[in-house]
């Protein structure tokens, strides 16, 4: 295989790999619009049938929030692809570590709003469910 073949190919992944993260960059942002729009007309129907803010807006919350999360996973795992495979310099890695500890940062905000718990927290027991760890289960 020549030079001239292996830099075509190089090219092409490159290309390729761009294509992929420009990708998953665009299903984030068509995730976070498509989960907005839905869980308001949920929100809006159900606030209008049931006429239970409360009630109404906690649920929008929580689809909302879940919504949110899974953007961001997927923004965060494009910008890994992006760095490490198209600019694995210094100064882009440090770039991207800053990112993922901004977005890291609204992720844990989101699901202490969502679960009203830390992840690294077990999540709340049911009320009247036994405690499957106390019990030995």
């Amino acid at each position: 295989m020549g030079e001239h073949q292996t830099a075509g190919i190089v090219a092409a992944l490159l290309e390729w790999i761009e294509v992929a993260a420009l990708s998953l960059e665009l299903l984030a942002v068509g995730i976070i619009i498509i989960v907005a729009l839905v869980s308001t007309a949920l929100f809006a129907r159900r606030f209008l049938a049931e006429g239970r803010p409360p009630e109404a807006y906690e649920s929008y919350k929580v689809q909302l929030g879940r919504g949110l999360l899974l953007g961001l996973e997927m923004l965060v795992a494009a910008d890994v692809v992006r760095t490490v495979a198209l600019e694995p310099t210094l100064s882009s890695v440090a770039v991207l570590g800053i990112l993922v500890l901004i977005r890291t940062f609204l992720s844990w905000s989101l699901t202490l709003e969502i679960e009203h718990r830390w992840p690294w927290q077990r999540p709340l027991e049911r009320q009247g469910a036994p405690d499957a760890h106390r019990d030995g289960l």
